[in-house]
């Protein structure tokens, strides 16, 4: 693709910017094929502007006689205007800035050209995979085994090549099972508790339909789960009168004359346009400069935005209490399987599990239950709170997982090994990024367009500046994390919704300031514990 066809205006003088928290500068404004660059003229210190334009959300013109303004607005929050000389100009800018910021061939996105000086597209792609996990836990061995069922995406598209399944389940079960699971994503381990050997499991749907249709090799599979146990648990994210309607569309749920020795739980759990709208409502109250506060806290209210994350815990509480507490296997599935289970499933893993509570832990966990299991990025951020197009399939729902572990870290200071920054990182990442961990929706169409290949790992990049998001607090501790879900516990994540305030960069920079202080504190200690050990040496 010439990227030059959809630049009619690639640069102007005498361009004033406005943007949050920082002072108004006149300058020249350029466009390129994946950024707008703006340089503040006269300015010594070189200030300047780099805005990736995939993370435009919107842009609104305004003409006034022979000049124009024009107003950007970010998948992170961030509102930039720009005022233009010349009409045509500014219409220009605005067309490009669009055209640009939507481009729909993945393979024309910036990740496959951002080619950092100090790397090489070389080595391994990621922080793990599903056989790499599977060897190194070797309490998987006796009941488990690794299927390469799934090695062409034949038998599910949306699940990777690899698959933990039961040891007493072969592959044609599996072919066989999968036609009974929405999109063929059949029940897959996701976790094992080492304390008491029970498991998690995910999946979609079953296609029962109206007939209530059974499948043998659904039921041994589940079966086997349970193995040694007298019940298992299925935590269905949809509503029972949900599940119910499902039926009439092909859908369903695992029946009780048919899994006779699982008992089904039901947590109605928002997702698709609900969810999307909730975040816009938010962002919208966030935005209203009526200073009313009853006015404000109505917005908020109305957004819904805190019951979902309410609804979020508690229900990924749930399947951790049946885990941990009961001592019970978990199926976990909604409709597709692509979205609230892999949300609760994650939040589970970090209440019970102080592996996934490292930095690099939470990275891999992420990596295997979003990216590896199938989360369909692509589609679900492809806009978010500032769009003007109609909701499709867009939904928030990575970004409300975010939130729930903000929610984590904040009841919880000492026991997450990273720190806000890295969820602030990931909630710009995922919306656009220099790298490729975020592009498509499945495995399959990472391989398809060379991904692994021809972009870099955002998680093995974080990693490499493992200071900058570690938690200087942190105090590891073997000990679930139960987090309250009271509504007096739960806060309005302002580090994100409130981030462009100068009030919340005057916390982060305290926040910052903190962090330098114990970091500083914990290398003078580390200096003098050498320093008196010495003279011991010595001595000897």
């Amino acid at each position: 693709m010439e990227f030059s066809e959809h630049i009619r205006t690639a640069n102007v003088e005498d361009v004033e910017l406005r943007q949050p928290l920082q002072p108004a500068g006149r300058g020249t404004l350029c466009i390129t094929g994946h950024h707008l660059l703006f340089s503040v003229r006269g300015d010594g210190g070189g200030r300047q502007l780099l805005l990736l334009l995939r993370s435009v959300d919107a842009v609104e013109k305004r003409t006034s006689g022979s000049s124009g303004t024009i107003t950007i607005k970010c998948k992170d929050l961030r509102v930039l205007q720009l005022d233009i000389p010349g009409m045509e100009q500014c219409l220009n800018i605005a067309h490009s800035i669009e055209t640009l910021s939507c481009l729909d061939r993945v393979s024309d996105m910036f990740p496959f050209f951002y080619r950092p000086v100090d790397l090489r597209l070389q080595g391994c792609w990621g922080l793990s995979s599903p056989e790499g996990h599977f060897s190194q836990a070797q309490e998987l061995h006796q009941k488990w085994r690794l299927s390469s069922v799934n090695k062409d995406y034949l038998v599910c598209p949306s699940y990777p090549p690899a698959l933990i399944v039961p040891a007493c389940i072969d592959d044609k079960t599996l072919r066989k099972l999968a036609k009974f699971r929405q999109g063929g994503r059949f029940p897959v381990l996701c976790y094992y508790h080492r304390k008491n050997g029970m498991a998690i499991v995910r999946s979609s749907q079953p296609l029962m339909g109206a007939n209530r249709k059974c499948c043998t090799e659904d039921e041994q599979l589940l079966e086997a789960v349970i193995e040694g146990s007298d019940k298992g648990y299925i935590i269905d994210t949809r509503s029972s009168q949900q599940a119910q309607q499902a039926r009439m569309t092909g859908g369903g749920f695992e029946s009780k004359s048919c899994y006779g020795r699982w008992k089904r739980l039901h947590r109605q759990m928002e997702r698709g346009k609900a969810l999307q709208e909730s975040l816009i409502k938010l962002v919208e109250a966030c935005g209203d400069e009526s200073h009313n506060m009853d006015r404000w806290l109505s917005k908020l209210e109305n957004s819904k935005w805190l019951s979902h994350v309410q609804t979020a815990l508690s229900t990924a509480g749930l399947l951790a209490e049946c885990v941990e507490r009961d001592g019970h296997s978990v199926l976990v599935h909604g409709s597709e399987g692509t979205d609230c289970s892999l949300l609760i499933s994650t939040l589970a893993q970090l209440i019970m599990d102080p592996r996934c509570r490292t930095l690099e832990g939470f990275l891999t966990l992420l990596e295997r239950e979003w990216v590896q299991a199938g989360h369909p990025f692509q589609q679900r951020c492809a806009h978010s709170a500032y769009s003007h197009a109609r909701v499709q399939q867009e939904s928030p729902v990575f970004l409300l997982l975010l939130d729930c572990v903000w929610q984590l870290w904040r009841q919880f200071p000492l026991a997450l090994g990273f720190s806000e920054a890295l969820l602030l990182r990931l909630a710009s990442e995922v919306y656009a990024s220099d790298y490729g961990t975020f592009l498509c929706n499945s495995d399959q169409e990472r391989c398809l367009l060379g991904v692994k290949e021809k972009t870099y790992c955002l998680f093995q990049a974080l990693l490499r500046d493992r200071d900058l998001y570690s938690n200087p607090l942190y105090e590891p501790t073997e000990l679930a994390i139960w987090p309250s879900v009271h509504p007096q516990s739960l806060q309005l994540w302002r580090g994100f919704f409130l981030r462009w305030t100068p009030q919340v960069r005057q916390l982060e920079e305290a926040q910052e300031e903190i962090r330098h202080m114990v970091m500083e504190c914990a290398r003078l200690a580390l200096s003098v514990r050498d320093t008196a050990a010495r003279p011991s040496e010595n001595s000897s």
